[in-house]
């Protein structure tokens, strides 16, 4: 007994004489949080499916909303890193995994049918979910209601969840995102009607509001494929990546919210 009392003094006396001290005092002004974003998803499989993917397979989310009830999981710590965004980009910032949080929705996302692509509603409870769930993040956080997106934002080359019948509006109206002014698009598009802008305006414009998109000049694949993402979640309506008038005076006054 006494020989393990003597090797348990040691250790302590070693540890107290490692010689390292951190004088935390000092409180640098220059700092922000690291979770800068949200990022929604859907999981494009049943619960116990997502549940397997998320917490066993490659890929993870922070969160995971149900379906039925929507019951709210939280499969990672938000202290760390989830496998969600993939490779993508808003306003300049690339690979999101390591500055977002992740949120996945149980929803089957679309099928394809002979009569044409059939997406598939968010429920109520989940749509309340959601906006209870964003709303707890944004405000430990203090995350900016512009960077609050969907993957389809980040990554609109390879994504479209969480698709067009996700309730954008709603979010905004609960103080969570941006959504342009009903009245104000109307006076611009009529403006735009009669002197369309030039492609490059389109691209320039889109980039503003955080799109990775090219500046060609040119109507190429990507960037019709950047204003579908970007109509699909202001105007799910019509998201044939086609640049019209209201696109561009909704693009207009959002950058002018920012």
């Amino acid at each position: 007994m006494k020989a393990l009392i003597t090797s348990l003094l040691v250790l302590l006396l070693a540890g107290c004489s490692s010689g390292l001290r951190i004088d935390r005092s000092h409180v640098s002004a220059n700092q922000d949080g690291r979770i800068q974003f949200v990022v929604l998803h859907y999981t494009n499989a049943s619960l116990e499916r997502s549940m397997a993917l998320l917490t066993h397979g490659e890929v993870s989310s922070h969160y995971l909303i149900g379906d039925g009830p929507a019951a709210v999981y939280q499969l990672v710590d938000e202290s760390r890193r989830a496998w969600h965004a993939g490779d993508s980009q808003w306003d300049g910032r690339t690979w999101l995994n390591s500055t977002s949080i992740g949120i996945e929705i149980v929803n089957p996302g679309f099928t394809d049918t002979p009569q044409g692509r059939v997406w598939h509603p968010y429920s109520e409870e989940q749509i309340q979910a959601v906006i209870a769930l964003v709303k707890d993040i944004v405000k430990r956080n203090a995350i900016q209601p512009r960077y609050i997106v969907g993957h389809s934002d980040i990554a609109p080359l390879r994504k479209l969840d969480p698709g067009p019948l996700f309730p954008w509006k709603r979010l905004a109206d609960a103080g969570l995102g941006l959504w342009p002014d009903a009245n104000a698009v109307a006076r611009q598009q009529a403006l735009f009607a009669v002197s369309p802008p030039s492609i490059l305006w389109y691209q320039q414009q889109l980039a503003r509001f955080g799109y990775a998109v090219p500046q060609t000049g040119e109507l190429d694949p990507a960037t019709r494929q950047v204003l579908t993402a970007f109509q699909m979640r202001f105007r799910p309506q019509r998201y044939d990546g086609q640049p019209d008038a209201q696109t561009a005076a909704m693009l207009q006054v959002l950058n002018h919210m920012r």
